[in-house]
């Protein structure tokens, strides 16, 4: 489920002024969408953003500054369980830090593993569009920090799609409602269910129980730039046949700010030891 959050924007990019489709259709609005959230994806750091990331799952309760710079983002620790750090764990922080400086090798793999999830990711926001089927869902509430008049669609599996990919698989178990911005095309809000299991690999690779559901919002930060706001995620996965988790993660970003020019990563985690840690 996180390469179908990842799919729906858990990054930010440089929105294009598109006009609205002239006879807009639902897929038409999912295709506007969808070639949006590509740019996602594809981000290369050149409209660069900061921001906090407050994330709270079953182990951790944790707040990072994060900085997207052109190499990937990069983050530093600032709080645990919503109170400052311990002089012990800022020290050990900025020693993380610092050891990237020293040795870049752990980040830049860090950055090829995610170019595996960016290419999953890919492969779902392009198939979104033929994987369901759209139908207008007037008369819903507006989304609170919405920009503008939102376009409301619910989404549902086309029984006629065959999936072509093992991690497409995902699309033909979901169901739910998107609210795509009409000024931008951007979609600004995604709640989705787990409508049936999906299987990865005939379910030797993993297993998604029905049940599930995963909210996501997006928030522009200014001059056609957006990042994403808020993340809520609850879903059982079983991975190779043995071990079942539970994944319930709430993401939630502040203090969103964009920043001058482009940096490159050690640029980025100079600034990040050079700030002042709240209090």
């Amino acid at each position: 489920m996180l390469a179908f959050a990842l799919a729906f924007g858990v990054s930010s990019f440089s929105a294009a002024q598109t006009a609205a489709p002239s006879a807009p259709t639902p897929v038409s609005w999912v295709q506007q969408a969808a070639a949006h959230e590509v740019h996602i994806i594809d981000d290369d750091g050149e409209f660069p953003v900061r921001y906090r990331v407050r994330r709270i799952d079953a182990k951790n309760d944790i707040t990072r500054e994060i900085i997207e710079s052109r190499d990937g983002a990069v983050a530093r620790l600032i709080q645990r369980n919503g109170a400052p750090l311990t002089a012990e764990e800022d020290a050990a922080e900025r020693g993380r830090l610092q050891d990237i400086l020293d040795d870049p090798s752990a980040f830049l793999k860090a950055k090829k593993r995610n170019t595996t999830a960016r290419n999953y990711a890919i492969n779902l926001v392009k198939l979104m569009p033929q994987a369901m089927i759209f139908t207008y869902t007037p008369g819903q509430p507006q989304p609170p920090n919405a920009p503008g008049q939102q376009i409301v669609l619910d989404f549902k599996p086309d029984p006629n799609f065959h999936p072509p990919t093992t991690i497409s698989e995902l699309l033909t178990g979901l169901e739910g409602r998107m609210w795509i911005d009409r000024r931008t095309g951007v979609l600004t809000r995604t709640e989705a269910r787990v409508i049936k299991g999906v299987n990865f690999g005939w379910g030797v690779l993993a297993h998604i129980y029905p049940g599930g559901t995963v909210e996501f919002e997006q928030a522009e930060v200014g001059n056609g730039r957006w990042v994403y706001s808020r993340l809520d995620e609850h879903v059982s996965v079983r991975e190779l046949m043995i071990h079942t988790a539970n994944e319930n993660n709430r993401l939630s970003a502040s203090d969103l700010r964009l920043l001058p020019n482009p940096l490159g990563y050690r640029e980025a985690i100079q600034q990040l030891l050079a700030m002042s840690l709240p209090r």
